[in-house]
C-alpha cells in the first residue's frame, strides 16, 4: 500500500508531503461553496509530482446535475486527475433529505460525471454507516474511497473491493492509503481509462438503418410516396438523381436548340436532333453517376 492525505480549506495551501504518493483535494460544495485553496493545494501535490485527485461535497436536496457542472468547470482537468463524490450528509444541509434521495442523488452524479469524463477515474468516498445503511446497490463508480477512523490502515472492515482507505484524522490531518504497490502503479491506473468507442460494436446493418430510416425529418414537397410520413435519405438521393437527370436533359435541349437556329432546318428534323441530344446526355450522365436508390446495404 501507499500513503496520502485529502486536503480542504483547513488545511494550508503547503502542507507536508513528506512520505506521500497521492493527496486528494476538496474544490467545492453544493451549489456555491468553492474551497478557495484548492488550486495552490494541487499545485503543490503536483509540483512534488504526487498523484492528484479532488472531490465535491454535495447538497443533495439539489439537482446532482448541476452541481456536478459546477464541480467540473472549477478545474482544467488533466490526465491522470482522479474524481470523486464525498457521500456523506451529516451537515445540516443533508439531514432533512430523504435517504431515498440521497441514494438517487449518488447513483445520477456518478452517471453524469463519468458521462462527461470518460477518461477519467470517477469513485466516491463514504463512511461505513453509508455503505451500510444507505447503500442499496454497491454502486460506487470506478472505485471506493471508504472511511473508518481508528481502525487500521488498509483494514476497513468491509467486503466490497476498495482502493483508497482513510484510516485516521490524527493532527488534523485526514490520513489515507491507496491499494497499490507504488506511485507508479497508482499513476498508471489514473491515467489508464480507455474511452469507448461508440462505433465499435455497431454492424454494417446498424449502420445502414441509421443513415436510411431513423432521420425523422418530414417528407418533402417533391416525395412522390403520399405513403411515407418520413422523408428518409434514400428519398432524397432518389429524388437528386432525378432531378440531375432532368437538368441534364434540358441543358442539352437547350443547347441543341441553340445549335440550329437559323439552319433551316424543318420541325421534324428539330425534335429529332433534339431528342437525340438528350438521349445521349442522360445515357452519359447516368453512366458518371452510381447512386443506389433502394436503401439495400452493400457488402464489402
Amino acid at each position: 500500500m501507499i500513503k496520502g492525505i485529502d486536503v480542504s480549506a483547513y488545511q494550508p495551501a503547503t502542507y507536508d508531503t513528506a512520505g506521500l504518493d497521492f493527496v486528494i483535494t476538496k474544490i467545492t460544495e453544493g451549489l456555491s461553496y468553492t474551497n478557495p485553496r484548492w488550486a495552490a493545494q494541487r499545485d503543490h501535490a503536483k509540483s512534488k509530482g504526487l498523484v492528484w485527485g479532488a472531490y465535491h461535497y454535495p447538497h443533495m436536496a439539489n439537482d446532482p446535475v448541476a452541481e456536478a457542472d459546477f464541480f467540473l468547470k472549477q478545474a482544467a482537468w488533466k490526465p491522470g486527475d482522479i474524481i470523486v463524490l464525498d457521500w456523506e450528509g451529516y451537515d445540516s444541509a443533508n439531514k432533512g433529505v430523504a435517504k431515498s434521495r440521497q441514494l438517487a442523488y449518488r447513483d445520477a452524479w456518478l452517471k453524469y460525471v463519468k458521462g462527461k469524463m470518460p477518461g477519467h477515474r470517477v469513485g466516491m468516498y463514504c463512511n461505513t454507516d453509508y455503505w451500510e445503511n444507505v447503500d442499496k446497490t454497491s454502486n460506487c463508480g470506478d472505485f471506493l474511497w471508504i472511511a473508518t477512523g481508528g481502525a487500521p490502515a488498509g483494514q476497513p472492515g468491509i467486503k466490497h473491493p476498495w482502493t483508497f482507505h482513510q484510516y485516521s484524522t490524527a493532527n488534523d490531518i485526514d490520513h489515507d492509503v491507496a491499494n497499490f504497490s507504488s506511485r507508479a502503479a497508482l499513476a498508471a491506473w489514473a491515467g489508464s481509462v480507455q474511452e469507448d468507442d461508440p462505433m465499435a460494436a455497431m454492424t454494417k446493418q446498424d449502420v445502414h438503418d441509421a443513415v436510411w430510416r431513423l432521420d425523422d425529418i418530414s417528407a418533402g414537397s417533391t416525395e412522390k410516396n403520399p405513403g411515407n410520413k418520413t422523408w428518409e435519405p434514400q428519398t432524397y438521393l432518389k429524388g437528386t438523381f432525378e432531378n440531375t437527370v432532368k437538368l441534364v436533359a434540358q441543358t442539352a435541349a437547350i443547347t441543341k436548340l441553340v445549335s440550329l437556329i437559323g439552319s433551316g432546318v424543318d420541325t421534324a428534323t428539330v425534335v429529332t436532333a433534339v431528342t437525340k441530344a438528350v438521349d445521349e446526355a442522360v445515357a452519359n450522365a447516368v453512366v458518371h453517376v452510381s447512386v443506389d436508390v433502394t436503401g439495400t446495404p452493400k457488402e464489402g
